[in-house]
């Protein structure tokens, strides 16, 4: 019951200062919005809204599936070979200092202005954790194990089906979790650039007409999504792998 009852105490304790503040002439409420003109542009606005979630959602959500495709494909792949792994990795770090907002324009004229841009920039935003994240896994693999499989004989893939890629399940759902709270941020990024439609879009437009509480309204329908579909890998992940929740009641 602590599990649901503190977290919803705490969110109504910020509400509250949030909406005490504002009231109370901390700041402009055409600049930061109450909670209460929130609330009430979630109801009103609640078909546009809804309208431009399913664009963004179809994007991250194919953007999460090119993710953890590619991100799996290429860890797997450098964890196989030393070689790759050191000519790959610098790139694949590097990857990640590119200022999003300067690469989208590049592929909106290279690609067009339809779906695959925007599943390209949300790609490159979170398939870095899952990579890095499963390549944590696959070293953390007991030594022993790997000794043991030698024992028998087992070939280089037996092991690895048998004992590296179990053993590298958690670091790829941490990973997974990972790219899935950055992956609205990525299509934000996207839909700023060269988009008629989604909620990165809708904040773009609101905010110079003064609609900000439409703005934050958009913002928070982002974060509900980036709850739940991290709410949905834990799940997936406490059902993958039972054995890494036992005894532990904190989580």
């Amino acid at each position: 019951m602590k599990r649901i009852v503190l977290p919803i105490l705490l969110i109504l304790l910020l509400l509250g200062a949030w909406e005490l503040y504002v009231d109370l002439g901390g700041v402009d409420s055409d600049i930061l919005p109450p909670p209460h003109a929130v609330g009430s542009a979630l109801w009103n606005d609640r078909s546009l809204l809804w309208s431009n979630f399913v664009v963004t959602a179809r994007e991250v959500l194919l953007g999460l599936l090119v993710t953890a495709v590619f991100g799996l494909t290429l860890a797997v792949a450098l964890h196989f070979s030393p070689t790759l792994r050191r000519a790959f990795y610098p790139l694949l770090v590097a990857s990640q200092a590119i200022p999003f907002p300067v690469l989208a324009p590049i592929l909106l004229v290279w690609l067009g202005f339809g779906i695959l841009p925007k599943i390209i920039v949300v790609a490159l935003v979170s398939f870095f954790s899952i990579v890095v994240a499963t390549l944590a896994g696959f070293a953390a693999v007991d030594p022993q194990l790997l000794k043991l499989m030698r024992t028998f004989d087992a070939s280089r893939m037996r092991t690895f089906r048998h004992v590296e890629f179990p053993a590298a399940l958690p670091g790829l759902f941490t990973g997974a979790k990972i790219a899935v709270a950055v992956s609205v941020i990525g299509a934000v990024f996207a839909e700023y650039n060269g988009s008629n439609s989604g909620l990165g879009y809708l904040i773009l437009v609101s905010i110079p007409q003064l609609l900000s509480a439409r703005a934050v309204a958009a913002t928070v329908v982002l974060a509900l999504f980036a709850i739940a579909l991290f709410a949905l890998l834990s799940v997936a992940e406490r059902r993958a792998l039972p054995w890494a929740y036992e005894g532990d009641l904190t989580r």
